[in-house]
């Protein structure tokens, strides 16, 4: 009778297993929404750009591991806390409605708690296994992204000003991981990602512009010229963009290759921008969205390429 009943309650346990497990798969693929991890390898990336341009050519991989790490997680916890704040836009948007929070699978205070630890472990890791420049700047691009960039959406579309000066520190940091300052490579580098945010996001938010709308969010021009405005800002972000992208050539960052890969670049970024501005339409959107995806890591990479060339 024993084995009997020890047969039977072994469906039981097994299924409370399988169950428990089952749980926990959901809650770590809801946990790895909330960070959202192709953002946050975008930014890993120009980092370790940032690092090895701001080396000299004598870098070492043990501190842009640990650099890497610590702004790892304090960019999950601005993801986490961003989503934290626009739990309720969110719930009121067909792209995010989805999403963890808005449907409800985490909590609020589950997902400020992750995203606050995040933000403080990775700053104080930084300031520990790299130096405090980078952590100071790291937390410096939480502060904004999260306190000022989230709730400015609603208030203003300069809102994506504020934003880009976050998006744009990823490579400096790098820099500042590597060479414990900021010279003016860094800075060059902000200000290519800088202004290649705004037709990227521009786009974005004319694709979405309905979705924007329901959730009352200042994300474009407002107004009858809406259009018109935001296809004006486009090319005058792009123009200004093109020869921002050639100062590494002029700064011994790169030479003629990247100079060369920089223009074709710049003036293909440019002629989406214009496209959209003479034909303001959902698909001239895209196609301005797509050369912005392509635009900043060839850019990118061929700025590394071309660095290292000069080094040998």
């Amino acid at each position: 009778m024993s084995t009997a009943g020890s047969t039977a309650s072994r469906p039981r346990t097994d299924g409370v297993a399988a169950a428990f497990w089952n749980a926990a798969i959901v809650r770590a693929v809801d946990y790895t929404a909330i960070a959202k991890p192709r953002i946050s390898l975008m930014v890993l990336v120009t980092v370790a750009i940032g690092y090895v341009l701001g080396s000299a050519g004598s870098w070492n991989p043990y501190p842009l591991l640990h650099a890497m790490f610590g702004i790892a997680l304090v960019a999950t916890g601005s993801s986490a806390l961003n989503q934290w704040l626009e739990r309720h836009t969110d719930a009121r948007m067909h792209r995010t409605a989805d999403r963890p929070l808005p449907t409800g699978r985490l909590s609020s205070g589950e997902v400020f708690a992750f995203g606050l630890t995040a933000g403080i472990v990775g700053t104080l890791y930084l300031a520990v296994q790299v130096n405090w420049i980078t952590a100071l700047l790291t937390a410096l691009t939480l502060v904004i992204y999260v306190t000022a960039y989230t709730p400015l959406k609603r208030v203003t579309a300069f809102c994506t000003a504020i934003g880009a000066i976050a998006g744009a520190l990823p490579p400096a940091l790098g820099w500042a991981a590597a060479a414990g300052k900021l010279d003016a490579g860094a800075w060059i580098l902000f200000g290519v990602l800088f202004l290649w945010q705004f037709p990227h996001f521009l786009a974005i938010a004319w694709i979405y512009r309905g979705d924007y709308a329901r959730a009352d969010l200042k994300m474009l021009p407002s107004g009858p010229r809406s259009a018109q405005l935001t296809g004006q800002q486009m090319v005058a972000y792009s123009m200004v963009l093109l020869p921002v992208s050639l100062l590494p050539s002029q700064f011994a960052l790169a030479g003629t290759s990247y100079f060369l890969a920089a223009v074709v670049l710049g003036v293909g970024y440019l002629a989406c921008s214009i496209r959209f501005a003479v034909s303001p339409s959902d698909k001239t959107a895209r196609g301005l969205l797509l050369s912005s995806l392509l635009y900043l890591p060839l850019l990118l990479l061929s700025l590394l390429w071309d660095h290292i060339q000069l080094l040998q």
